[in-house]
């Protein structure tokens, strides 16, 4: 099971300071948030696609690609890559051209986005969201797997004749994930292709959760993919985490009150109640995540949310040592504990990070490594 952390990228005054970043720091955070992944022993880092204050990730293969420079083995994802308003073929080339860089290290994660005033920025109609999704993505799934393409549809100008540059990693195209919060056609689509299905699972009970990806399981299987079981999900979850929940919810507060994602609407405690997210102890997390397993099923990734609403990337970056060191240790080995053998331990991974990663279980540890290895 895969373990990471995801940003929005937003740039929101520190309530308790009055200090806003700029944009520059922003960005340069983001990049610090994902080599403290790596540090740290998680195996994820996605950023979310926004073209809309106060978000400042608008280039998801720009950040990725610099930070596959200054990480080794990272995984490298979206939490949203705008299906809709990019066009299929830019996407089919950018996320190409980031999988020589990162060798394989890459992932992407398809959706819709919750910004109606996106679509007519960049020429599209919010009411043709769903269709629109559903065409490009049969596009981009043509333009990685045939090496020339004869295309028509009704949203984009037709092609003849063309090809993709560069084409996938050794032939392999990136595993894409279809992330929805709300959308049923979204996580058929999923099923239909027999794709990852990643429910965000910041925003809503765990009953609605539960419901979007029973559906996604059910189509999968009828899709003739495999058994319900083995289709692969992930999850999203909101965290912050102090030795005492009492410290925790203290010192969140002020910043779940000003958070760009979550508006205010219900306070801090109502939230925690009728959503999965977990402001308290790293036990607590703890327990409440593997809780997920009993309304989804066994999943195989899950991401946290920790760097939102203005926190200081000094707390940020204690929040990820806490889950290096406290929490995905022993997440790791619960879940592991509970898969049953015939359901996928991971999504798939390129054969290229497949092999390293072979090569590393494979090798004996040296004297040298030992020594180097915490008691």
């Amino acid at each position: 099971m895969q373990f990471g952390v995801f940003t929005v990228g937003d740039v929101t005054r520190d309530p308790t300071t009055g200090h806003t970043v700029s944009e520059e720091e922003r960005i340069r955070i983001m990049v610090t948030v994902a080599r403290k992944a790596e540090e740290v022993g998680l195996d994820v880092f996605a950023t979310g696609e926004h073209h809309n204050v106060p978000f400042v990730p608008s280039s998801p293969t720009t950040l990725l690609g610099y930070i596959a420079g200054r990480t080794e083995r990272l995984l490298l994802s979206t939490a949203t890559t705008l299906i809709t308003t990019n066009d299929p073929v830019k996407i089919a080339e950018d996320y190409a051209m980031l999988q020589h860089l990162a060798d394989g290290r890459v992932d992407l994660m398809m959706g819709r986005g919750n910004m109606g005033p996106v679509y007519p920025w960049f020429g599209q109609d919010l009411r043709n969201a769903i269709p629109l999704a559903i065409e490009n993505y049969d596009l981009l799934r043509r333009l990685w797997r045939e090496d020339v393409v004869d295309w028509e549809g009704q949203f984009r100008t037709p092609l003849t004749g063309f090809t993709a540059t560069p084409r996938p990693l050794d032939g392999v195209p990136p595993f894409v994930w279809h992330g929805s919060i709300r959308s049923p056609e979204i996580a058929e689509m999923a099923a239909y292709y027999g794709d990852g299905f990643f429910h965000n699972n910041i925003f809503w009970p765990s009953s609605h959760v539960q419901r979007m990806v029973e559906l996604y399981r059910r189509r999968f299987e009828h899709y003739d993919h495999g058994p319900a079981n083995q289709a692969i999900v992930g999850l999203g979850g909101h965290v912050f985490m102090r030795k005492n929940s009492q410290d925790a919810i203290r010192e969140f507060r002020p910043y779940f009150d000003h958070a760009p994602v979550y508006g205010g609407a219900m306070s801090l405690e109502d939230y925690m109640a009728q959503t999965p997210m977990t402001i308290g102890s790293p036990q607590q997390v703890i327990d409440r995540t593997l809780g997920f397993r009993e309304f989804v099923g066994d999943y195989q990734r899950q991401l946290f949310l920790a760097d939102h609403a203005g926190l200081p990337l000094t707390t940020v970056l204690e929040q990820m040592d806490i889950l290096g060191s406290e929490v995905v240790p022993v997440l790791r080995r619960e879940f592991e504990a509970l898969r049953p053998a015939d359901v996928p331990e991971g999504p798939p991974l390129h054969p290229r990070v497949a092999a390293v990663r072979a090569a590393a279980s494979a090798s004996p540890a040296t004297p040298a490594a030992l020594a180097e290895t915490p008691a």
